[in-house]
Order: structure tokens, then sequence, then C-alpha cells
């Protein structure tokens, strides 16, 4: 079956989510509309849909001068298997003693490695992002340290692959909580995957709002792979969860984006240990002050 998408970009939230409605009612209906705020400062929002038949363009020539939108960019995709695709792209990955792979590359996984079970379905958190791959190579780095995580906290886990790691090494109570329920599902089904079901509590939460997250606080280690806004957001929440001495590992963060977040999270508490850039993204490893 063919799918067709139509993107756009237009100045302003409240202009952009008005766009996302109106296309909700465009006759072909599109099977699902996303709005998302580009990240890099420049105030724009993109908003776009997808179609399993040919969008009716001067429906939406029309949206796009009615919202003051550039004019919508209407493209075919080919038919693809994606997960097959997925598996042919992402090669296993080391990130330190981790060793990130699909079942299918099962066969190559080293004898002296900590092996990640997450499949190519579930590509977000694989650790071939540079955030994900980030946070893993700070967690080699705090291992190699001496540091030890009895409390850890994964805020928007994604695949949980973080928390999977820390529990991988340590013993103790280990939290992964994301805002979406499909999330949280995969996380459990990775868990399964990887012959650690219990070993990490998976929560569907915003943040640390959840009763289970504030239980076990105060943590030793938080993640905190999202992005910028939603980083600066939870920054005094992140520093009133963590024990004295406690880390914070931060991703989703574009190398520009980083001095800023440095500099919100020191005015709570936290001071920067390590940074690094992989690509186009930075990780920040953190500390509370005692």
């Amino acid at each position: 079956m063919p799918t067709f998408t139509a993107l756009t970009t237009l100045t302003g939230k409240a202009k952009a989510e008005a766009l996302g409605d109106a296309m909700e009612r465009l006759t072909p209906e599109p099977t699902g509309v996303g709005v998302f705020e580009v990240e890099d400062g420049s105030g724009l929002w993109e908003v776009g849909g997808y179609f399993t038949e040919a969008p009716d363009e001067a429906g939406l020539a029309l949206l796009a001068a009615m919202h003051e939108a550039k004019p919508f960019a209407v493209s075919e995709l080919p038919e693809t298997d994606w997960v097959a695709h997925v598996r042919r792209e992402l090669a296993p990955v080391e990130a330190g003693r981790f060793f990130v792979y699909g079942s299918h590359d099962a066969d190559k996984v080293p004898g002296d490695k900590i092996p990640l079970l997450i499949e190519a379905a579930m590509a977000f958190g694989t650790g071939h992002h540079g955030t994900t791959l980030g946070c893993l190579r700070a967690l080699d780095h705090l291992i190699d340290t001496g540091f030890t995580g009895a409390k850890v906290a994964d805020i928007g886990c994604g695949t949980a692959v973080l928390a999977m790691a820390a529990a991988r090494v340590w013993d103790g109570q280990f939290m992964a909580s994301d805002i979406d329920q499909v999330a949280v599902e995969v996380a459990e089904a990775n868990l399964k995957a990887n012959d650690m079901g219990g070993q990490v509590t998976c929560l569907e939460a915003a943040g640390f709002d959840h009763p289970d997250l504030k239980a076990v606080a105060p943590y030793d280690l938080i993640f905190a792979n999202i992005l910028k806004g939603p980083l600066v957001a939870l920054s005094p929440d992140i520093a009133a969860n963590l024990r004295k001495d406690g880390f914070a590992i931060l991703s989703g963060i574009l190398n520009e984006q980083a001095d800023d977040v440095i500099a919100v999270y020191a005015e709570n508490g936290l001071t920067l240990r390590r940074r690094d850039e992989i690509g186009e993204w930075t990780t920040l490893l953190l500390q509370k002050e005692s």
C-alpha cells in the first residue's frame, strides 16, 4: 500500500496546532497528523500528515495559506519492509563494556561485553542514536570511577535500554518511566527479551509524577534522555529527587543548547563533571553538590 506524506512549517505553537486540527478534517483523511517544535531555536513548528491515498493538494494549499504556513511538500514513500531495512542498517553498537544488538546479530555478542538486546522494530533507544550512545558511555565512565547506583531512575525511558544497562551492573531498585504507554509496554517487552523481568519497574508518568517514583527517591543516578525543553522544566525535580553527591546523565541536547542546560542545572545545585559530543548531540554528566 502506498504512503504519502505532506509536510510544512510555520511560526507559533497555536497556529501549528490549529493547522494540525484542520488537517484531520481533510478528505481523504490522513492516517496520522503530527505537530512538532523544530528544536533549533528558530521558533518554527513542523506539521505533517500521513496518507494511504494521494492527499488533496488543493485543500492542503488552501490550509497552508489560511494558517500562514509554507506550501506543503507532498511525497510518495516507496513501499519498504522497514523492520528488515532497519535490521540491515543497524549494526551492533559498543559503548565501553556494553554491547547493544538485535536478535539477528545474537551470534556477534562478545564474551567480554554486557549484552543488551533491543529489537530493530523498537529502534528508538537502540544505542545507534548519539543521545543513547552518549548516555551509555557516561554510565560506562561512572562505573570505571567505582561509582555504584543502588537506586536508579530512567525518565523518558523509551526502550529502557539505560535502566537495563544499570541493572545489568548493579543490584538495587531500578525505575523506568515514560509519558507514552506504548513506550512502557516496549520497555517491559525488552526486559523479558533480556531475561530481566522484574528487575526494572516500568511506569507511565510525566517526569516524577508518580507515587512509586517518589517512594524510591532520593536516587543515586537519574537518566533523562529527552529534549532541552523538558530537561529544563524537570531540573528542579531532578535535583530534588537526587541524593547529595548523586549523578544525573542528561541527553537529547543539541550541541549549541548544552551551555544553557548546564547553566539551569547549576542554578539547581548540579555541577558539570563531563560532556560528550556525538555528532550534533551532547550528553552531560552532572553531580549534585554535597
